[in-house]
């Protein structure tokens, strides 16, 4: 069967600039005291394309999700999200840019006491203050995107930790975001599981090609995704021919000691002469 998309929505439709980049850092720096965490930093993300992002614990990753988001500002350099200026924005203005950005933070977060179809629904809701049958047809089609509308009555302490994840990308994607964020997606859960969650993110990925910036300590699921691609008609993941590309392109970004030392697709990476990548990758 195939692949379903997504439910259309109003936020759906592009309000800012198709060409311009999802994400701009231009020369950010932010320090915690004499704690310089990111010293300069600057990179791209274009629209369409996903990227991720990795350093050692400590280096900012969760740091750059914020500061695209505007939860924290920095000490200097300008952010750019979907065509707007997160560092001259006020708190208003930032709530209808997060309209229009999915989050899937570290281990889900959602809320215990609240049933899937609740904390999928929990944006809408927050938006439109009841709990109407259009609601809850965005509910199921995103839950059946993630192969979980059977759990929609269920708690999240009676679902695996697999399972919550799966459930927190679909309340990211509940709005038809223009910008996915994951905050460590397959962090603490087994290979197995981490491969389904990857491969709910490839789906993502190919089937509504929608811009987005992955933190994660996992090499492997950076490379799984650079190597494989949604197949529709098979409604799975599989592996690409030796030496092609996915269609949406895929990107590599290296933090170290607060600057990026590597932006580049896995063809330039697996061929670095930088010893420290060399032997992060080894």
């Amino acid at each position: 069967m195939a692949a379903p998309t997504l439910p259309l929505d109003s936020r759906s439709m592009a309000t800012t600039d198709a060409a311009a980049p999802a994400i701009v850092f231009e020369n950010v720096a932010l320090a915690f005291g004499n704690n310089e965490v990111l010293r300069g930093v600057s990179f791209s993300l274009p629209r369409g394309e996903t990227k991720a992002l990795f350093g050692v614990a400590g280096s900012g990753k969760s740091l750059i999700l914020k500061l695209a988001i505007g939860l924290i500002r920095p000490d200097s350099g300008r952010i750019v999200v979907l065509g707007q200026d997160v560092t001259e924005m006020s708190e208003e203005q930032l709530f209808d840019l997060r309209g229009k950005i999915g989050m899937v933070f570290q281990e889900s977060a959602l809320f215990d006491s609240l049933t899937v179809r609740e904390n999928v629904a929990y944006r809408l809701m927050g938006v439109h203050g009841i709990y109407n049958d259009e609601i809850d047809q965005k509910v199921r089609e995103v839950l059946r995107f993630v192969e979980l509308e059977r759990t929609v009555e269920l708690y999240p302490p009676e679902l695996s930790g697999g399972m919550r994840r799966r459930v927190a990308i679909a309340r990211a994607l509940i709005t038809r975001p223009e910008l996915l964020l994951y905050d460590s997606p397959t962090g603490g859960l087994d290979p197995v599981t981490s491969n389904t969650i990857i491969e709910l993110i490839v789906k993502q990925r190919d089937v509504n090609k929608t811009s987005a910036l992955m933190v994660t300590h996992r090499l492997q699921d950076a490379f799984t995704m650079a190597t494989h691609h949604f197949d529709r008609q098979a409604n799975r993941m599989v592996p690409l021919p030796r030496g092609q590309q996915c269609e949406v392109p895929m990107s590599f970004l290296f933090l170290r000691d607060g600057k990026v030392i590597f932006d580049g697709d896995v063809h330039a990476l697996a061929h670095t002469q930088d010893e420290y990548l060399k032997e992060y990758i080894s």
